[in-house]
């Protein structure tokens, strides 16, 4: 399970080190030939803006996988370890229902859009928001292989690269 759990981590890495780069030369182009040709990439903006949607999605789960997302801790704190135990099996519920529902959800929406067609590049939407059911796949993927020992302990998965509580003080 180990191996499997570094290979989707490093698969889900490397797919928003690929996209933010990919996204950043587009908008950096882009401006580039704007302020220099008086001319711009047609397609720039929203391609750009769709591989934003992306990164939101499939990076959900790598956050989720470190405690990176905001969070009120408050009443855990205040509760006895049984309880407080509880409450982080209810919230787990809770994570768990969000992540089915959202991938429930995005298969729908997915299904709606299929014949609307983006502007500027002429794919169907369909494309775009595939990034909801995915990402929240691999969310829901990430959230199982740490949910153990977030309700025993309230332990996140560990990164040497990483500090939730750092980042969520910025």
């Amino acid at each position: 399970m180990k191996k499997f759990e570094d290979y989707f981590l490093a698969f889900n890495r490397w797919t928003l080190i690929l996209i933010l780069g990919a996204m950043s030369v587009i908008i950096f182009t882009n401006v580039v030939l704007r302020y220099t040709t008086d001319q711009s990439i047609e397609w720039a903006e929203e391609v750009a803006r769709h591989m934003m949607i992306w990164l939101t999605f499939v990076g959900c789960g790598p956050v989720l996988r470190y405690g990176g997302h905001i969070a009120i801790d408050n009443l855990q704190d205040a509760l006895p370890n049984r309880a407080a135990q509880l409450l982080r099996l209810l919230i787990a519920l809770l994570i768990t229902g969000f992540c089915i529902f959202a991938i429930w959800f995005g298969l729908q929406y997915m299904d709606r859009t299929q014949y609307q067609i983006t502007p500027a590049t002429q794919i169907s939407f369909a494309w775009i928001y595939l990034a909801l059911p995915l990402g929240m796949s691999m969310t829901l993927i990430h959230w199982l292989l740490i949910v153990r020992s977030y309700i025993a302990r309230r332990e996140f998965a560990s990164d040497a690269h990483f500090d939730a509580t750092a980042s969520a003080s910025l």
